[in-house]
């Protein structure tokens, strides 16, 4: 059993920009849906004219939990460990981890921004952690 996800042609170019510290997500040019898991086709109206798109990054926390006993490679090493649902800026919800901050310290529904976890040569996840506040200006926009 492989530790890394298996990056397939579908999926290739989500893979390819998280390793350039790029967030992709797919959007129907046929009804506007954004969706992710990248697939070739619409999950909303089964249109194949999907094209790829940049992601801002931003995301809410919509649900977590603490893994604490984990025995597969590599989560043996990283327990205690953060599995969440986020919910993008772009509205598909999205299956991570949340790194940066202690369990005890997160809240459903606060801000986060996407980081990037280098898994392999291949391969770089996306995680996300708390938002940052820009530091140039005093509305709390993430960077």
């Amino acid at each position: 059993m492989s530790a890394l996800p298996v990056v397939e042609e579908e999926s290739r170019p989500f893979w390819d920009a998280a390793r350039e510290g790029r967030f992709l997500v797919v959007r129907c040019a046929a009804c506007g849906a954004v969706h992710h898991y990248p697939r070739p086709f619409c999950p909303s109206c089964w249109s194949e004219n999907v094209e790829w798109e940049e992601a801002s990054g931003r995301a809410i926390l919509y649900t977590y939990s603490t893994v604490f006993v984990n025995d597969l490679p590599p989560f043996k090493e990283r327990v205690p460990y953060v599995a969440a649902v986020v919910e993008l800026a772009e509205g598909p919800k999205v299956m991570t981890n949340i790194v940066d901050c202690a369990p005890e310290d997160l809240a459903i529904g606060m801000r986060l921004e996407v980081a990037y976890r280098v898994i392999g040569d291949e391969v770089t996840a996306p995680v996300f952690r708390p938002a940052r506040e820009h530091p140039n200006t005093s509305d709390s926009k993430e960077q």
